[in-house]
């Protein structure tokens, strides 16, 4: 029956409400956000309020606009020196730790399969390595989201690793995935040949990401546009051509939209805190959206015939897959500790991406593909329940979370143009030792204290102020090294620094 537009925009604006407020209410109760958003989808779908969508094309083609935008925000997001000491690291766990999942569930599968036979449906081996395929990547999404909202801070380069490796394993699980559908298509399948278009589709992937990004890096800079509104968009349309483009000359573009999003962020562009904004809010739009759809998408009485299958399968995966992949690919490396490890395993989390690609084998019409969309669904749901729920108790229980940074007392950056340092520092009793007046603090040349911060009340210093224990002082300094030595010489050791 033909809705009218304005009662699809009265649902959609409902939908949308019910999702903030879940979030709102999850957050508080420990569950994630983006869980509640797969439930709302399922609460509104045919089995409940009857909205019927049953088309995975068009599912997966907003998967793919999601996720392209998903990608690049959280490659702004990451500072490359916070990458730089794991990277290797980090691309062995999204390419080989990816193959070590798909084959060690893949083969678990396939012994279940044979285990309950005719209880279940019977999987062929190709047809168990393609389900694990699906599910082989850890969602980026779901990493990205929970790790930052949750504000947890981990020791040994633990956050940058999951999220380095999770917004750059997608392209493995593809490549999987698609060379798996071929080979039950056409029983013919050349080793070699895949692992050909796989380095062909990383190595476009890598290099279109990279030399757009820099080629964005330089349009945003030079190109002068009077209305400052129109920069996120111009960033927009880099994120969608990049992804576009990329696909089309048999690259991979969710690689290459994460890659360009870590040039752009990385680099200085105008109007950066305005462009973040922006994708901060548009980011979360599309998770709500991508998420929604998925949901309603499912069919929820499907999903009850499956329960034992999908919860033997995500306990086997939680437990027994990721670890051993995890352990495995990180095995020539010293940097993390075995309760690193025990954690990177841990917050291994299914979300949207699984989802997403549990579609094609049913666009491409593969036998048995109903049912790995659903074991697919319901490891996502198990998934996000048992890991998204535990991401800060298990870092409290293996005892790697870092104490969070200081506190930005006074809340100001400075523009990129302007190259100066700004620091903010602690009067103690060893720094009044000296004069409490702030003309008797030595203080390089070029140096001003612009700003005190007492108790909770703000106000401009004068050379005569005098200062008092616990005061704040924000300094704005062209010669950040004269100044360092200046706070050594007077004892200060609380202070924050930063550069342009």
């Amino acid at each position: 029956m033909f809705l009218h537009a304005e009662y699809v925009l009265l649902i959609a604006s409902v939908i949308l409400f019910l999702s903030i407020f879940a979030g709102k209410a999850g957050y508080r109760f420990g569950l994630p956000s983006l869980l509640l958003f797969l439930g709302i989808g399922m609460l509104f779908g045919s089995d409940g309020f009857g909205i019927k969508f049953n088309d995975p094309s068009i599912a997966q083609f907003i998967g793919m606009l999601a996720l392209s935008i998903i990608l690049f925000s959280g490659g702004m997001d990451t500072k490359y020196n916070d990458i730089k000491p794991i990277v290797t690291q980090g691309v062995i766990l999204a390419t080989f730790g990816v193959l070590l999942t798909t084959f060690i569930t893949g083969g678990f599968i396939y012994f279940m399969s044979n285990l309950f036979e005719n209880k279940f449906v019977n999987f062929t081996f190709p047809e168990s390595l393609l389900l694990a395929a699906v599910m082989s990547s850890t969602d980026s999404a779901s990493v990205f989201s929970i790790l930052r909202s949750k504000g947890v801070y981990l020791k040994q380069k633990l956050r940058p690793t999951l999220e380095l490796e999770s917004g750059s394993n997608d392209p493995m699980a593809y490549m999987l995935t698609i060379i798996l559908i071929s080979y039950i298509q056409s029983g013919d399948m050349s080793l070699g040949a895949a692992a050909v278009s796989l380095l062909v589709q990383l190595g476009i992937g890598a290099a279109a990401g990279y030399l757009l990004g820099k080629l964005a890096v330089y349009i945003i800079n030079k190109i002068d546009i009077d209305n400052e509104s129109l920069y996120p968009i111009l960033l927009l349309a880099v994120a969608f051509f990049t992804f576009a483009a990329t696909t089309l000359c048999k690259g991979n573009g969710y690689l290459a939209v994460y890659i360009a999003g870590l040039i752009i962020g990385n680099a200085k562009i105008v109007h950066k805190k305005s462009i973040r904004t922006f994708f901060d809010g548009f980011t979360w739009l599309w998770q709500i959206v991508m998420f929604l759809t998925l949901g309603l998408l499912v069919n929820p009485r499907e999903l009850l015939p499956i329960a034992p299958v999908g919860l033997g399968i995500g306990i086997f995966m939680i437990l027994f897959a990721r670890p051993i992949s995890v352990f495995l690919s990180l095995l020539p490396f010293k940097n993390f500790t075995i309760k690193g490890k025990l954690y990177i395993s841990w917050v291994g989390l299914r979300g949207a991406v699984p989802i997403i690609f549990a579609t094609y084998p049913l666009i491409a019409g593969v036998e048995h593909a109903g049912m790995i969309f659903n074991v697919v669904f319901f490891i996502t749901i198990l998934s996000l329940l048992i890991q998204g729920t535990t991401v800060t108790k298990a870092a409290e229980w293996l005892g790697v979370v870092d104490a969070p940074p200081r506190k930005d007392d006074f809340g100001i950056d400075l523009p990129d143009e302007i190259k100066s340092a700004m620091s903010e520092i602690e009067i103690t009793p060893e720094v009044l030792c000296h004069g409490n007046k702030l003309m008797e603090l030595t203080l390089p040349d070029h140096t001003l204290a612009v700003m005190v911060k007492r108790g909770n009340n703000y106000f401009i210093p004068k050379g005569n102020t005098e200062l008092q224990e616990k005061d704040k002082l924000l300094m704005i300094s062209d010669n950040d090294e004269a100044l360092l030595q200046s706070y050594e010489s007077l004892g200060i050791t609380d202070y924050t620094m930063k550069k342009n």
